[in-house]
């Protein structure tokens, strides 16, 4: 995986972690340490949107053709 930049994986690892967390949140586990359940409802909802976000809001080339695509433009 040539040329993918460090903050294309950064952000790919926060969206799998925030996935993880928004399931075990709807299987009825308890990922964060608060007890009212509509806080870590909140917390779960709003982490899941941020990290979607940010993944989707940034240009990440992960396949070789966009990745050159992108070298070709001078980007």
């Amino acid at each position: 995986m040539k040329n993918i930049t460090a903050g294309t994986v950064t952000r790919f690892i926060v969206l799998l972690i925030a996935l993880i967390n928004s399931g075990l949140s709807m299987a009825g586990h308890s990922p964060l340490p608060i007890d009212e359940e509509g806080v870590a409802t909140f917390i779960d909802l709003a982490f899941l949107g941020a990290a979607s976000l940010w993944a989707y809001w940034k240009d990440n080339d992960v396949t070789k053709r966009a990745r050159a695509r992108k070298g070709k433009t001078g980007e």
